[in-house]
């Protein structure tokens, strides 16, 4: 994603990740873009102080297709999804080798 393309996104109210879900880019009430670190909130700017270059590599910064909350920060579900189950969030056990 291009700066453009982050900025547009995140004023629609889309949660843009950079590296991983534990980087969210955010506008604050100044205007401002950055990328903060979920867990402790520390935060920098999304570009340089021009704000022509994203400090992060294009290709790095994505929406997540699904969304869960896991203890205060929001992680990307993987596990193959069930029928009924939009985000794959059921957990899929196998009752085999544990003596049931």
């Amino acid at each position: 994603m291009n700066i453009e393309d982050i900025k547009t996104s995140v004023d629609a109210g889309k949660t843009v990740h950079w590296a991983n879900t534990g980087y969210v880019v955010r506008k604050d009430r100044l205007g401002q873009y950055l990328i903060v670190y979920l867990p402790n909130g520390s935060a920098i700017g999304l570009t340089n102080r021009a704000g022509t270059q994203l400090n992060g590599a294009e290709s790095e910064f994505f929406i997540a297709d699904c969304e869960v909350p896991l203890r205060g920060i929001t992680a990307t579900v993987s596990q193959k999804k069930r029928e009924g189950d939009v985000c794959g969030t059921v957990p899929r056990h196998s009752s085999r080798g544990r003596g049931r």
